[in-house]
């Protein structure tokens, strides 16, 4: 991987995150154009888990120790977990995963079969105490932010939610200029991490086993891959150098809805078992954002970009024109930029805006014509346009997520 498209190095260059000793390794800051990125991606997936049907929910960061020993983490996953803290004669614990928190919130209220699939989602935050030598970037952290959800469904509706779940991935892939790698489905292997119920991984594999020999994917079965509490099928990714990682996951889990006595009213009237279906569409915002910076080498599509138009007036003569232009730009959701005649010349400023989309150039007679002059990323030039037609194209890429640029050719 070439050095300028590694995401520790670029991210810092172009002012997204960094990190101070004070606040620790592994906990890195998001400065003002990164909050932009991530706050956007968040946004994305929410819209797109509300259109899918799901509902959000919000849970605590901590949990006591009991809510972790019920659900296996504290036997299986603890040496991964931030150790208890005494709190009132209780212990409580900084979470390593959403999945306790939302199966108390499914108990919390009695269910019938006419409500499932529920899907419940949260972008939330949990905690593992990842060694200092595996940290990197935002790749490996300590504080993590997932866009996790989980379906609580009869068995007969795991495989359609699971279908559903790879082809949200498969839509957010191509809206973020993303290319999977591989599919793997990760199955258990030798050792004691994994829950001891053979039964059960041979119903959860067969259901995703299944899944994914329908849905047409090539995929690679992988031993030692798996949850403590059962198969997935995870969506692997790789950076410039051939290093692969974990982006987006589907996971079938019978082991916690037992363990918390999950059930639902069934139509014969008695109580009936739930299947938890866990899914995660981008994975954690963190490791979603290191793979995009070094996938578009900071050059993100232009919905996703901290900065989408960059305005450049002339001179200081036409100062208000660029501003009033930026107002519009504000007023239809886009984020835009004043670079004016202080920050150089016009070719340092454009230089300058090398990675954002869009360089609207202002001068006497586009000032005068309430036109500008764009230039795409890349340094294509268009011809002046009415600055209401710029916008309105502009912003109907961006409401369509779409990779592309306008070039200038009539809708």
């Amino acid at each position: 991987m070439p050095d300028r498209h590694d995401h520790r190095r670029l991210g810092r260059e172009l002012d997204l995150f960094d990190t101070d000793p004070l606040i620790g390794a592994g906990l890195p800051y998001w400065l003002p154009d990164g909050a932009a990125v991530r706050h956007t991606l968040e946004e994305y997936i929410r819209t797109a888990e509300r259109k899918a049907g799901y509902r959000h929910v919000y849970s605590p960061v901590l949990g006591k120790r009991e809510l972790y020993e019920i659900s296996g983490h504290w036997s299986h996953y603890s040496e991964d977990m931030f150790p208890p803290m005494d709190l009132g004669g209780e212990q409580v614990v900084l979470r390593p995963s959403l999945c306790p928190h939302h199966a108390v919130i499914y108990r919390s209220r009695s269910h019938s079969y006419r409500e499932l699939p529920l899907r419940m989602a949260e972008l939330g935050g949990m905690y593992r105490s990842e060694l200092s030598g595996v940290l990197g970037g935002l790749t490996r952290v300590r504080s993590i932010h997932l866009n996790d959800a989980h379906i609580f469904c009869t068995l007969e509706q795991v495989a359609e939610e699971a279908r559903s779940a790879l082809e949200m991935i498969r839509r957010a892939y191509e809206d973020l200029g993303i290319t999977a790698a591989r599919y793997r489905l990760s199955l258990p292997g030798p050792g004691g991490k994994y829950v001891a119920a053979p039964e059960m991984w041979q119903r959860s594999t067969a259901l995703l086993t299944d899944v994914l020999d329908r849905s047409g994917l090539v995929y690679e079965a992988v031993e030692g891959e798996a949850a403590f509490y059962g198969p997935k099928i995870d969506v692997q990714v790789t950076d410039g150098a051939g290093r692969e990682s974990t982006l987006s996951t589907v996971q079938v889990d019978f082991h916690q809805p037992e363990r918390f006595d999950l059930h639902y009213i069934g139509a014969d009237g008695a109580k009936h078992r739930p299947v938890m279906v866990h899914r995660s569409i981008i994975g954690s915002v963190e490791r979603a954002v290191a793979h995009l910076i070094e996938q578009h080498g900071g050059a993100f599509p232009a919905w996703l970009a901290p900065t989408q138009l960059a305005v450049l007036p002339l001179s200081d003569a036409e100062r208000p024109n660029a501003d009033a232009f930026a107002r519009r730009c504000g007023e239809l959701g886009l984020r835009a930029e004043i670079a004016g005649p202080e920050r150089g010349t016009l070719g340092a400023r454009v230089r300058e805006s090398r990675l954002v989309p869009y360089q609207a150039v202002i001068g006497a007679k586009e000032a005068a014509d309430d036109h500008v002059a764009l230039r795409l990323r890349g340094g294509r030039r268009l011809d002046p346009a009415p600055a209401d037609e710029v916008l309105a194209r502009i912003g109907a890429l961006t409401a369509a997520h779409s990779t592309d640029l306008w070039d200038g050719s009539p809708s």
